[in-house]
C-alpha cells in the first residue's frame, strides 16, 4: 500500500471556488496530506463540479495526493485524462468510480492500474448499494469508498447505517485475505466522526470549509481522527 492509512481528505466541493488555490494551500498548511475532488457530470448526479482543467490548477498549487472521485458516467472514457491532469512529482493519486454506472468493472479497475505505479484504484457505491457489490472486485481494489449520503450534493446528514457497512466491508476484506483501504464520504463531522472511526480515510467538506478557518478546522479533524486511530 503507498498511501498513509489514517487520513482526513478535504472535499474542496464545500470550498470557495472564487479563491481555490487559498482554500487548498489553507488545509495543505493544516496538515492535510489528502486532497478529495469530487467530479460530477450532471448525469449520475444531479450537478456539475469541475473537470481535468481544475484538476490540473490545483495540481500546480500544491504538491499532495489527490482523491479523485468521478461521479460520472462512462469514466473509463476520462480516466487517462484525469490522471494526467493529477500527476505529481513523489505523489499517488487516488482514481475512484462507481460501481453503479460501470457494467465492466473489473476491466474499468484494470485500466486504472495500467495507468501506472503511481495511481491506485478506487470503487464507491451509494448507501442503497449492497456493500457485496464489491465482493467480486475486491481483489484487485486498494481503496473502496462507502458513500454515507446518497451523492451530488454537499451538506447532508450521514446515514444511520454506514457504520455497520464498514464493518461488513472489513469482514469481507478479511475473509478474502486482502488489505484495502476503505473511505467514508458524505456528512461526517466532529461530532459524528466516532460512528465512521473504523474507516481509514474520512472525506470531510463543509465542516472543514467553513467560517471558522480551513486551517484551524483541518488541523482539528486531523488530530482528533488519529486519536480515535491510536496514531502517535
Amino acid at each position: 500500500m503507498k498511501m498513509k492509512q489514517v487520513q482526513i481528505a478535504p472535499s474542496i466541493l464545500a470550498a470557495d471556488f472564487g479563491n481555490m488555490r487559498e482554500e487548498v494551500q489553507s488545509v495543505v498548511a493544516g496538515g492535510c496530506e489528502l486532497l478529495h475532488l469530487d467530479i460530477m457530470d450532471g448525469h449520475f448526479v444531479p450537478n456539475i463540479t469541475m473537470g481535468a482543467a481544475m484538476v490540473k490548477m490545483l495540481r500546480e498549487a500544491v504538491d499532495i495526493d489527490f482523491d479523485i472521485h468521478l461521479m460520472i458516467d462512462n469514466p473509463e472514457f476520462y480516466l487517462n485524462e484525469f490522471y494526467e491532469a493529477a500527476k505529481g512529482k513523489g505523489t499517488t493519486n487516488i482514481l475512484t468510480v462507481h460501481q453503479e454506472v460501470c457494467p465492466h468493472l473489473h476491466r474499468t479497475i484494470e485500466k486504472i492500474h495500467a495507468l501506472g505505479d503511481d495511481v491506485l484504484a478506487g470503487c464507491a457505491i451509494n448507501p442503497g448499494t449492497p456493500v457485496s457489490a464489491l465482493e467480486a472486485v475486491l481483489e484487485d481494489l486498494d481503496m473502496a469508498l462507502l458513500m454515507s449520503v446518497d451523492p451530488g450534493f454537499g451538506g447532508q446528514a450521514m446515514t444511520a447505517s454506514v457504520s455497520r457497512r464498514i464493518a461488513e466491508l472489513r469482514r469481507m476484506a478479511v475473509q478474502h485475505g486482502k488489505q484495502i483501504l476503505i473511505e467514508v464520504d458524505g456528512g461526517v463531522k466532529l461530532s459524528n466522526m466516532m460512528q465512521v472511526a473504523e474507516a481509514d480515510i474520512l472525506v470531510m467538506g463543509s465542516a472543514i470549509f467553513n467560517d471558522a478557518g480551513a486551517r484551524e478546522n483541518m488541523s482539528q479533524a486531523k488530530r482528533q481522527f488519529e486519536q480515535l486511530k491510536g496514531v502517535q
